[in-house]
């Protein structure tokens, strides 16, 4: 095992084709730029079988993903070993709280190693030719998000989510600014949304609203913004009003996540604000 650098993206993008992920190079990149001396990879004769990275919000808690390993490779140990130096590295930089979304797969190898449960997320995707127009029209029309807009709900994030993740935000909405939007009430948010371009679908989050019109309307303007045959939303499990507007937009349940966590999770964030996740990537 040893510090991931960019020369291995080809490397990691390689496992995550395997793995049938919507990761792209960019995504790479931002957790190399983020943490360049907390991505590891598992190098065997020069080849690139195993990946685990990390991203610190804040020094309040940090993100573990893409854990990923070679099929010619699994059951010899390599994720157990990635996800034991990824622990390692921030455990040694005084990070209180360590949390990941984990998949039916892997939830089993984080609860051995002392993960617990914080809640339950699920995957759900719609394609064009799926989906269906909604059978209401929105009365809102969610705005683009200005540069004055984008540090105001940056400040809610920060109190939704429980840390500052800014610089990702950022640059999402530098990426695909088409794909973020808003909704107010003169000075007062009502909700926002940010997406990005994925390697086959666009994903949708953090989607944020307790109102349920700023939500559809949110959710919609996404649907009628994407020109890609997928999209992908990674909704709370326990949010019934988000989960009930993807039912009538279309969306079909994929496979389950859950977010886990180690060490004292003391910044749990706004869950009541929140419908969708960014993604098991980044939180």
């Amino acid at each position: 095992m040893r510090v991931m650098t960019k020369a291995d993206i080809p490397g990691g993008m390689r496992l995550k084709e395997i793995a049938g992920w919507n990761q792209t190079t960019e995504d790479w990149n931002r957790f190399l730029d983020a943490s360049p001396e907390g991505c590891f990879v598992a190098d065997i004769d020069g080849d690139i079988r195993g990946t685990v990275a990390t991203m610190v919000y804040e020094d309040r808690f940090a993100w573990i993903s893409m854990v990923l390993v070679d099929p010619a490779y699994r059951g010899q140990g390599w994720g157990r070993k990635l996800l034991r130096r990824a622990i390692e590295y921030l455990q040694n930089a005084k990070i209180p709280c360590i949390k990941l979304d984990a998949t039916a797969l892997g939830k089993p190898l984080y609860e051995k190693i002392g993960f617990q449960t914080e809640y339950e997320i699920e995957r759900h995707t719609r394609t064009k030719a799926e989906g269906r127009e909604p059978a209401v029209e929105d009365r809102l029309s969610p705005g683009a998000v200005s540069a004055e807009g984008l540090q105001m709900i940056l400040a809610e994030d920060r109190e939704v989510f429980g840390a500052d993740r800014g610089q990702l935000l950022r640059a999402m909405w530098h990426e695909a600014p088409e794909l973020a939007g808003a909704v107010w009430d003169g000075p007062t948010l009502r909700g926002s949304m940010f997406a990005r371009h994925g390697s086959f679908a666009d994903h949708l989050g953090p989607w944020m609203s307790k109102d349920r019109e700023a939500a559809s309307a949110l959710l919609n303007s996404f649907i009628a913004r994407s020109n890609r045959e997928t999209v992908l939303v990674d909704v709370l499990k326990s949010n019934s009003m988000a989960t009930g507007l993807l039912k009538s937009a279309g969306f079909q349940y994929a496979r389950p996540l859950t977010r886990m966590f180690l060490g004292v999770n003391q910044q749990s964030g706004k869950m009541e604000n929140l419908c969708a996740i960014t993604g098991p990537e980044f939180g």
